[in-house]
Formats: structure tokens, C-alpha cells, sequence
């Protein structure tokens, strides 16, 4: 059985290093009047103020009389503590009592030069503490060069260990925002290099065949198709405003919804809803599916009891089912049916979309129902108050009876 010697080496993507490292700060503790303080008891101390280091607070507690009982005040005790908040603090340590005498022997107790025998200390919690109870017999300190005075003077030392990620420093180039939509937008604008003109209305929309396909099916089919024809340069387009075409068209150049308000702006009779509705039947109608979802996001929030019925027929009518859901709804609520029974879009909802009414009724029926559990009839009648299509009478003129 053969192996194979030779090894795959795996590109090298990303690299990280993680660094230990210690925030070291220090506290100088002097205590005057040092054989005042001796008789406090075993385990009573006197505190330092409290220093902040690597984020959190410690003090130095100094035992005149030792930490422990059994000791009989032979020892003096010193510690270092957590004073603030905190929880598995590691951290190292180092206690100095200075010598007074200007020799410079100083008595150093020093956490940092075992770190690598221990590592650092870890304190659990607030008021945990690293230190000494036998830091230095007591009748020995009273002879020492470490009292001068009656006074003490220690130094003290925390290293708080923090843990970060370094990553090799990136360079980076800032680089501007696409502006694809802003050059596109300004070629349709300028009519530089157009290969087509739309007739539309009274008015002529210079464009590219090239963008149009690439943007919509069906100016792809009758351009480039097998059908199509290439070297048109001239189409009539029926059943389209010509605002509804501009804005189309923008939208396919610089793939941004165009401002409702700003379109409709010198046309007094065409509010923003309905200029909304008629580019979503054009979106619609040349396959821009992109522009048919924003129209339709647009609607929702412009739904009013005066929009509603005719946005409901535009949905049903290009298959908009979100749309229609958010009309359904909206209209089924108890506090706008009223209203929408009354305005003029109801009477054109009637006659494009008939079967829109039974899924209105559907709609109130579970409104009723989730809104009162124990329905009552009053002569035998209900009181939604909806009139629903019957057929004609004998002039031909709509019936309606009330349900």
C-alpha cells in the first residue's frame, strides 16, 4: 500500500494573536503613629484609601496586631483587597516596606518575579484578598530601619491582567459609494447615444435598447427576442401617462423608487397614490419586479377608507398578494368599513373585482369573531351594514341588498 508524501499546504487566509498582558498601577501607604495603633486586636486593621487599578478599586490593609489570633501579636499583617465589584479578577501583586535609613533595603514581597512558577492570583470576588499574615515580626520591625518616627511607609503595586486580540494592522483605502445609478440616470437624461424613442401620449422619451433589456423581460423579447426587432428605433406605447412612463423609466436606470411628490407636483388632479398605483400596473405590466414590490410597500403605507378600495382591485388585478391582504384587513376593521362602503372607489371595486367583496366578508366575519365571541342578532338580522352585489334589474341598473 502506497501513501502519499506529499503534503497539502492550505493557503493562508487570516492570522490572530492573543496577548496577556498586565495594567499595572501603584498606591504609596504611610502610616503615622504606629504604636498607637498596636493593641487594636487580632484580625482589626487599618485601611489605606481606596486606588484604582486596571478598572477596578483596591486598598492595603495593615493588621498592627496580625490577621490571625493564634500568632499572639508576634506578627504584623499586611494584604492587598478587592474594594469594588468583581469577579475572578486575576492579578499580580508586589508589597514593598521601604527602609527609612536611606540605604535603601528595603523588604520587597513580590507576586511578579513567580509569575511564571504560579501565575497571576485570582481574586473570586469583592473583598478577596492577596497579602501576608506574617509579613514581619513585630518586635523586629520596632528596631528596624523601616520605623522612623513612629512612622511606616509602604509601596504597593497591582498588575491587573487583561486578555485582547491583535490582528495585523489593515490598510485601507476609503472608497466612494457606487455612483452607477447617478451615470445611468444622467444618460437617459442627456439622450447621449439613445437608439430608441417612446411615444407616449403627446410626448417623446428618448432611451437605450441595451439597458432596457437588460433590465426588463419584456423590452428584452422585443428588442433582442426571436420576434423582436433590433434595428427599431421608434415605439408607440398605449394604456401609459407619460409621468408614469418617465418615472419608470428612471426607476430602470437608476434602480431608485422615484419621488411620488416630485412627479406629481404640477398636476394638481394626481395625488401620490395614484401615481404610485399606475407605475405598479406598469411595472407590472414590463416585468420589473423590483419596481412592482416597492410600489406595492409605497401603497401600504399610503392605505387610507378613500385608497383602499381601489388599491384592493389594483392588487387583485396584478396579483399582489400582500397588498390585498394589508386592504382586506384595513378595510374589514370595524372602524373603517363604514367609510370605505361609502366612497367612490367602493362602486369601482364592484364592478372590476366582484369576488373581492365575498373575501371582504370573510375578512369582517373574522374580525367579528375575534372581537366578539357571543354574536347576537337583533331581528334576525345582522348589522354589519354591507351591501353586497346581487346581479341587475330589469333596466339594467345595480342591485345591491344589505346582508
Amino acid at each position: 500500500m502506497e501513501t502519499d508524501k506529499h503534503s497539502v499546504s492550505l493557503p493562508h487566509e487570516s492570522s490572530s494573536k492573543s496577548v496577556s498582558e498586565t495594567v499595572n498601577g501603584k498606591h504609596e501607604f504611610v502610616i503615622n503613629g504606629f504604636s498607637l495603633a498596636k493593641g487594636m486586636g487580632a484580625g482589626k486593621y487599618i485601611s489605606s484609601d481606596i486606588f484604582e487599578v486596571g478598572g477596578y478599586q483596591w486598598a492595603i490593609y495593615f493588621y498592627p496586631d496580625g490577621k490571625n489570633p493564634e500568632d499572639s501579636s508576634m506578627y504584623v499583617s499586611v494584604f492587598i483587597a478587592l474594594a469594588s465589584e468583581g469577579t475572578d479578577v486575576r492579578a499580580l501583586f508586589e508589597l514593598t516596606l521601604l527602609d527609612q535609613s536611606g540605604k535603601g533595603i528595603h523588604k520587597v514581597h513580590s507576586h511578579f518575579d513567580r509569575a511564571l512558577e504560579s501565575g497571576p492570583y485570582t481574586l473570586k470576588y469583592r473583598g478577596s484578598m492577596w497579602g501576608y499574615k506574617r509579613f514581619y515580626r513585630r518586635n523586629i520591625l520596632e528596631g528596624s530601619d523601616y520605623l522612623k518616627d513612629d512612622s511606616l511607609a509602604m509601596h504597593c503595586t497591582v498588575g491587573v491582567v487583561r486578555t485582547h486580540i491583535q490582528k495585523p494592522t489593515q490598510y485601507t483605502i476609503p472608497i466612494t459609494p457606487s455612483n452607477l445609478g447617478q451615470c445611468l440616470k444622467g444618460l437617459l437624461e442627456s439622450g447621449v447615444g439613445s437608439d430608441i424613442t417612446f411615444e407616449v401620449g403627446d410626448e417623446t422619451f428618448k432611451a437605450h435598447k441595451l439597458i432596457l433589456a437588460a433590465r426588463s423581460p419584456v423590452f428584452r423579447a422585443q428588442f433582442f427576442g426571436l420576434i423582436g426587432n433590433p434595428n427599431m428605433d421608434k415605439v408607440v406605447v398605449e394604456d401609459v401617462e407619460p409621468l408614469v412612463f418617465k418615472a419608470m423609466l428612471a426607476f430602470m436606470y437608476s434602480d431608485v423608487l422615484p419621488d411620488a411628490h416630485e412627479l406629481t407636483g404640477s398636476i394638481s388632479m394626481c395625488t401620490p397614490t395614484v401615481m404610485t398605483q399606475h407605475l405598479l400596473a406598469a411595472a407590472d405590466r414590463f416585468g420589473l419586479d423590483r419596481l412592482k414590490i416597492l410600489c406595492e410597500a409605497k401603497l401600504c403605507e399610503q392605505v387610507t377608507a378613500d385608497t383602499v378600495a381601489t388599491t384592493m382591485a389594483l392588487a387583485e388585478q396584478h396579483h399582489c398578494a400582500q397588498l390585498k391582504t394589508v386592504c382586506l384587513k384595513f378595510a374589514a376593521s370595524p372602524g373603517n368599513l363604514g367609510e370605505v362602503m361609502h366612497s367612490e372607489g367602493f362602486g369601482y371595486l364592484e364592478e372590476t373585482c366582484p369576488s373581492l367583496l365575498s373575501e371582504l366578508l370573510e375578512t369582517v366575519a373574522v374580525v367579528d369573531d375575534a372581537s366578539q365571541p357571543m354574536c347576537k342578532k337583533r331581528n334576525g338580522n345582522s348589522n354589519t351594514g354591507l351591501h353586497f352585489f346581487d346581479g341587475l334589474d330589469s333596466n339594467g341598473r345595480r342591485m345591491r341588498r344589505r346582508l
